[in-house]
């Protein structure tokens, strides 16, 4: 999914990992930053505000698709992102940034293989299972088995979950993001709307990361309550919260420009050739 009015794209190339992932590098130079859709999510997603702004200060920025129709567990993910940055970004430790289930799959990248990663930015994260992800697991089981929802329904339901109230009072802006979340149900593009995969607690888990982490909670996040992330970055040593006000649960999308700020300083804080070490304010 993208959203409308997006800028010119950076060089391009694209291939697939051993394993079939297809992934794009965008960008010729600089610093790696590996960008983490949520579940069932493409690449193309960051492809309209991320990318361009951290091409545009010397980042190499790759993006990927998860593939499989059903949403993958975070260690599956987890081991489709190991797989990438030892084949298709540069070497050496990377940036990782990640949304929703995907920014859960780099957590358990941080304790597996901390040593691939040089800094990580987690925005609508938990690191536990919660009331709210719960009845939402159940909801679209119950969904999937009763069949396909009208792509208008569809459209509505996406609108009311993912964005702000701020964005549902403005009636230009809603008129855009139904008619973008209605093309994505008529095209197909139901694999982010499956039941997501159960989510373990792993709280205790996450003091033994020491790699320097940011987790940006989005503040009208009813898929990811901002809570969540709090308690993510209260249990990884050294980490930092910042709270972006008047988001939704796409609040990268909502909001590009405050979330890119927020980005964008937090990588100038990573030293990308020190990796496991937490350079974290």
């Amino acid at each position: 999914m993208t959203a409308p009015g997006a800028p010119p794209r950076a060089i391009r190339t694209t291939g697939r990992t051993p394993g079939g992932t297809a992934y794009t590098l965008h960008g010729t130079d600089g610093p790696p930053v590996v960008l983490v859709a949520g579940a069932g999510g493409t690449g193309a997603v960051w492809e309209h505000h991320q990318v361009p702004a951290l091409t545009r200060a010397g980042r190499r920025v790759l993006t990927f698709d998860h593939g499989p129709a059903a949403p993958a567990g975070p260690g599956e993910s987890a081991s489709v992102l190991r797989e990438l940055l030892g084949t298709a970004a540069a070497p050496g430790p990377c940036a990782l940034v990640g949304h929703s289930l995907g920014a859960f799959a780099v957590q358990e990248l941080l304790l597996t293989d901390p040593h691939l990663v040089s800094g990580a930015l987690l925005a609508a994260t938990r690191g536990r299972p919660d009331a709210v992800g719960e009845a939402l697991a159940r909801a679209e089981a119950a969904s999937v088995a009763a069949g396909p929802r009208p792509p208008e329904y569809e459209a509505f339901v996406r609108l009311v979950q993912n964005l702000s109230p701020r964005t549902l009072a403005d009636e230009a802006a809603v008129a855009d993001w139904l008619d973008l979340f209605e093309i994505a149900a008529r095209a197909g593009a139901t694999a982010a709307h499956l039941p997501a995969p159960p989510v373990p607690d792993r709280l205790a888990d996450y003091d033994r990361i020491r790699v320097p982490v940011l987790v940006v909670g989005f503040a009208d996040d009813v898929l990811v309550p901002a809570p969540l992330g709090r308690e993510v970055a209260a249990a990884i040593p050294g980490a930092r919260y910042a709270q972006l006000p008047d988001t939704g649960h796409l609040g990268f999308l909502e909001r590009p420009e405050a979330f890119n700020s927020v980005l964008l300083d937090f990588l100038a804080t990573v030293a990308p050739t020190e990796p496991g070490a937490n350079h974290a304010p």
